[in-house]
């Protein structure tokens, strides 16, 4: 049997804990990940695509079971490109539900063999945001908790 491996995709501007979670949650069910880090150059980014591919990598810990890898574009094509059929999203609230599940049907739509698997964040991480720690550093807040080590001293870098 092959193996099942899903794919993660989002800005990941900065990774949070939640992000890792969601990580490490989807390697109970899959084999292995592609986190797909989105090259959108229409967003106001913190870090660039290759810092933030760095820090993922870093807080991963050279885990073989995860690649991390760019896209820009449709995800659908990129999960084409990878023979990859399956998105793993999190969701934090009800509100992330709306977007996602359109997001969904519309990749549905796209191509007919995509599934979306929704895995609740966890109960420690359903309010952290990518912006919410961003906007938190740069006003000089505490973030530590929020997000991976190696993210905080680049947090902390940046916005010294």
């Amino acid at each position: 049997m092959p193996p099942r491996i899903a794919l993660y995709p989002g800005s990941f501007d900065p990774p949070t804990n939640g992000h890792l979670s969601i990580i490490q949650r989807g390697l109970k069910m899959f084999d292995g990940l592609i986190v797909a880090v989105l090259k959108n150059p229409a967003k106001d980014e913190l870090f660039s695509v290759e810092e933030r591919v760095q820090l993922l990598r870093g807080a991963l810990n050279l885990d073989k079971r995860v690649q991390v890898k760019t896209f820009s574009g449709l995800l659908v094509k990129f999960a084409q490109q990878e023979g990859v059929n399956t998105v793993l999203r999190g969701l934090r609230a009800v509100s992330d539900f709306e977007y996602e599940f359109q997001m969904a049907n519309m990749n549905r739509k796209l191509d007919k063999e995509i599934e979306t698997l929704f895995m609740m964040t966890g109960e420690d991480y359903f309010y952290i945001s990518s912006r919410f720690v961003r906007d938190v550093a740069r006003l000089g807040g505490d973030v530590s908790g929020l997000v991976p080590q190696n993210v905080l001293e680049a947090l902390k870098k940046r916005f010294k």
